[in-house]
């Protein structure tokens, strides 16, 4: 299995969409295998998502993204968790041990609504606002 992470510094890029670096690695036995990090220069949201596609893939962590991006990279197989934040190597462990959905590693206005249980995985579902509650001008995002 092949994770991605968009890091920035040591942590996780708070945008997706624009981030510049991702760490590539592979897992084996629950266990890291390989690693490597990769610049994304394109910016071109459908040409990203091929170069991440053809590094095999299966599961990209990340914060913020854009609608758009997220359904063309579900689209093409790949399993996004987005809008977590935190150290890239802590949010790595977390996952591998079952704990990244701690609110600790949740952006700012995510209570981990947006997730649901899917094959063994936890990934992309629905808005983090809780149903129902709408966000208007001034509003804010209601939790």
């Amino acid at each position: 299995m092949r994770i991605a992470i968009p890091i920035w510094e040591d942590k996780i890029s708070p945008v997706l969409d624009t981030a510049s670096r991702l760490l590539i690695v592979e897992i084996e036995d629950q266990e890291v295998a390989s690693r490597f990090e990769i610049y994304l220069d394109e910016q071109d949201l459908s040409r990203r998502c091929f170069r991440i596609r053809g590094m095999e893939v299966d599961i990209l962590i990340c914060g913020a993204i854009s609608h758009h991006f997220v359904r063309m990279l579900t689209g093409s197989g790949i399993d996004v968790i987005p809008e977590i934040s935190g150290k890239a190597e802590e949010v790595l462990k977390a996952y591998l041990k079952g704990d990244l959905f701690n609110s600790r590693f949740f952006m700012p206005g995510c209570n981990g609504y947006r997730f649901r249980q899917k094959t063994g995985l936890l990934s992309f579902n629905q808005s983090c606002r809780q149903p129902g509650k709408k966000r208007g001008p001034g509003q804010g995002n209601k939790t």
